[in-house]
């Protein structure tokens, strides 16, 4: 049994003397936290408290808890399932009730059953909980070995919040009426804090790499690689809905396409909408080999693009982190720069949400500058000219 200082910081344990973490400096000041650690027969049981009497109560109240389950003296008190076993009936739930159990599956099955998937959710502690978010934050484990994603990159913010949103979902449904689980969990008290999710605006071509995308594709032998991208760029059209275009989804004379638009786990929506005159002149020099303007293999459906667009972006001497969905960036954020309204940017677009389409408008500081300086101009009573009126009579 043991209490400690807690880091908040590094989330280590200093003895109760002292006046700074020993892994990363952090000083601890008047609202400094405590970890109480009660270990009993290879049961071990560890809570974060605000202050060191709590710190001592708590402390004793688990001692007096581990001892009763030792001895049986809660012989009616039905044991805390596994994780695995709670997550076992939370995916067959999940699976009618959840457009998205397939990421909570791929989240689950890669960093919370490796770590927590064997431990009853009553010894799974606030510590190992905020050790995980801090290996997925610095991208290798307590021991050294790399934790990192399958691109090989630090794992993002988001990426880590929704480990521990499923985590704390998984221990709601515990406390529902398959389980009715009224322990603690690690999320009590604040104990674990989500990580912040900063909005990073949408990536966009600069000038520069706009010409020199311009440059390259005017000089591709492949004219459907290069109708393609144009196509996209004119458009803002995702690449997926590209894929599903047909000759006879097309209105060469008045400009208007018919799109089969995809929205993630919100199904798929038709719509008919104009689309600029250059855009449509991209389609009419494509030859027609097939009912897809966009053909695969042996003219079926496509459905890649990397190589195409890898082969471009070299070409043109583009960032290797410059990605296909960037054109669709670059089509909202020149838009949003020029000072296209909001909503008709989102029915351009075709967001659903009203926030996404807000993202385009923070990256338009020259259409606010303009505003801005003709202020004045709007604010200041306008001056009325003096009409003459010549009595003189000829």
């Amino acid at each position: 049994m043991a209490i400690n200082i807690y880091c908040t910081r590094c989330y280590t344990s200093n003895g109760l003397e002292a006046k700074a973490c020993s892994s990363c400096g952090q000083t601890f000041g008047r609202d400094k936290k405590y970890r109480v650690c009660v270990s009993i027969k290879g049961k071990r049981v560890t809570r974060v408290v605000d202050n060191l009497t709590l710190a001592r109560e708590t402390e004793a109240a688990i001692s007096g808890d581990m001892v009763r389950g030792e001895f049986e003296i809660n012989r009616g008190i039905k044991q805390a399932p596994t994780l695995e076993e709670l997550w076992t009936k939370y995916i067959l739930w999940a699976r009618q009730h959840k457009k998205t159990w397939d990421d909570d599956f791929l989240n689950y099955r890669k960093h919370l059953q490796p770590r927590f998937g064997k431990k009853r959710i009553d010894a799974i502690s606030a510590m190992e909980v905020n050790r995980l978010k801090l290996d997925m934050t610095k991208g290798k484990t307590k021991d050294g070995e790399p934790y990192l994603s399958k691109r090989g990159k630090l794992f993002s913010a988001s990426t880590i919040k929704h480990q521990l949103v499923l985590l704390h979902r998984l221990y709601k449904f515990a406390q529902g009426p398959d389980f009715k689980y009224k322990g603690d969990t690690p999320f009590d008290h604040k104990q674990v804090v989500m990580p912040h999710i900063g909005e990073d605006p949408p990536r966009f071509l600069t000038d520069e790499h706009l010409t020199a995308l311009w440059n390259t594709l005017d000089s591709w032998p492949d004219k459907t690689t290069v109708g393609f991208i144009k196509f996209a760029l004119f458009t803002g059209v995702r690449r997926g809905t590209l894929f599903l275009l047909k000759w006879v989804d097309l209105d060469l004379n008045r400009n208007m396409v018919t799109l089969v638009i995809s929205h993630r786990r919100k199904g798929t929506e038709t719509v008919i909408k104009k689309v600029c005159p250059e855009a449509m002149e991209v389609l009419k020099a494509l030859p027609r080999t097939s009912e897809y303007v966009f053909p695969g293999l042996a003219g079926g459906q496509r459905t890649d693009f990397k190589g195409p667009w890898r082969r471009i972006r070299q070409a043109a001497g583009l960032p290797d982190t410059t990605r296909f969905h960037d054109l669709r960036h670059t089509f909202g954020s020149y838009h949003a720069m020029n000072g296209t309204h909001p909503q008709v940017l989102q029915e351009l677009m075709n967001h659903r949400d009203f926030r996404t389409t807000l993202k385009y408008a923070k990256l338009s500081p020259s259409v606010v500058n303009d505003v801005a300086t003709r202020s004045g101009e709007l604010l200041t009573p306008k001056k009325t000219k003096n009409k003459v009126i010549n009595l003189t009579e000829d």
